[in-house]
């Protein structure tokens, strides 16, 4: 047997093994959601029915899979392009609140074109994600700091600042609550289909995770965003310069984010009004795991996360299960579908029986 033919034997088992994994995963979660919803509701199955296919009984419902879908391409797509280089960077929630602030500061300007308006707020919101993903990428090179802790106070001055800017600065006093100005009409974006809010972010979004892949794995910086992310000292010794691409990425993955929090505000709100830390950036690490730091997997990815969620609220106000047993249910799938040890020892085994065959082969050739 060639060694070209077992890579592909291998990378067969691969795909069987991430299939058959995630189905178990998920069949054993569900099992679990009808034992809790069974306990504390008087209709288990109509729960359970609600959950598993209650996003695909109306279009406003389908459409608010693809709603919930949206920023979180961005943000999964983020977090992807900067784990990949080995850095555990949690800057992706506080960016995602804090360039919704810098799109709003542009987004509600007058005398802008209508098709220059939207750019110019997605390119404002991108440029400022890029330097606040900067911070924990220079904290590190310059002084070894832990990404995980700088970045996760950024996230506290992000939601600080910003709050301070809604209060202070930014307020609209007619509207009666902290919230800026409302949007412009040139700066909207527009909607795609009739009885939902699908935006054209959509477009975006797509064009976002084909490009981060060609970049991450079709270029020479990709190569060296990866090689660093396996192996620094490896990648250094190989004649890449790690730090540059420890900023790099991390700028790039700032970027992202910083169009993903321009275009949720252009595609679903009239103006900024977020009262805390939206959680989009939580799940964009999330939608990474799933995805294994490969943005042509965000999508896929980011749809289950999203029709499970909708499939929580479908149930959650319809049928008399409280939300905080759905949430349980969500959880359980996620970490079945995320761990990579799951069933690990089956496909061992199978590469370990492929491998055999192989060996015994040529020995069976010779016996002839």
């Amino acid at each position: 047997m060639s060694m070209r033919h077992k890579e592909k034997n291998v990378e067969g088992i691969e795909r069987n093994f991430t299939m058959i994994r995630t189905l178990v995963g998920v069949g054993i979660a569900l099992l679990l959601a009808l034992v809790l919803i069974a306990a504390v509701s008087d209709q288990p199955w109509q729960a359970l029915l609600g959950f598993l296919i209650g996003p695909f009984t109306s279009i406003n419902r389908m459409g608010s899979v693809v709603e919930k879908a949206i920023p979180l391409v961005f943000t999964g797509t983020a977090v992807c392009v900067i784990f990949s280089c080995g850095q555990i960077s949690l800057a992706v929630e506080g960016t995602f609140y804090l360039t919704g602030i810098a799109c709003a500061a542009v987004a509600t300007k007058t005398g802008i074109a209508a098709g220059f308006h939207p750019a110019l707020c997605i390119l404002a919101a991108g440029a400022a994600g890029a330097v606040i993903c900067a911070i924990p990428a220079v904290m590190y090179i310059k002084f070894d700091t832990m990404t995980v802790v700088s970045s996760l106070m950024i996230n506290f001055l992000c939601l600080h600042i910003g709050t301070y800017l809604m209060h202070y600065v930014m307020k609209d006093p007619a509207a009666g609550f902290d919230a800026s100005a409302k949007y412009e009409k040139t700066a909207r974006l527009s909607s795609l289909f009739p009885k939902t809010n699908i935006h054209t972010g959509l477009f975006i979004a797509v064009a976002v995770v084909v490009i981060s892949y060609l970049a991450l794995y079709k270029s020479a910086w990709g190569y060296g965003v990866r090689m660093t992310g396996e192996n620094a000292k490896f990648a250094r010794f190989s004649g890449i310069h790690v730090a540059k691409v420890v900023l790099t990425a991390s700028m790039a993955g700032g970027f992202i984010t910083g169009m993903g929090g321009a275009v949720e505000q252009l595609g679903m709100y009239k103006r900024f009004s977020y009262l805390g830390l939206p959680g989009h950036g939580w799940n964009g690490i999330m939608i990474a795991v799933l995805a294994q730091n490969n943005p042509k997997n965000v999508p896929l990815a980011v749809l289950f996360v999203a029709y499970i969620s909708v499939g929580a609220d479908v149930v959650n106000r319809t049928c008399d299960v409280p939300i905080e047993i759905i949430n349980i249910v969500q959880a359980v799938i996620i970490m079945f579908v995320a761990a990579d040890r799951f069933l690990i020892e089956w496909k061992r085994r199978k590469i370990v029986e492929m491998s055999q065959r192989a060996a015994a082969l040529p020995q069976n050739m010779e016996s002839r």
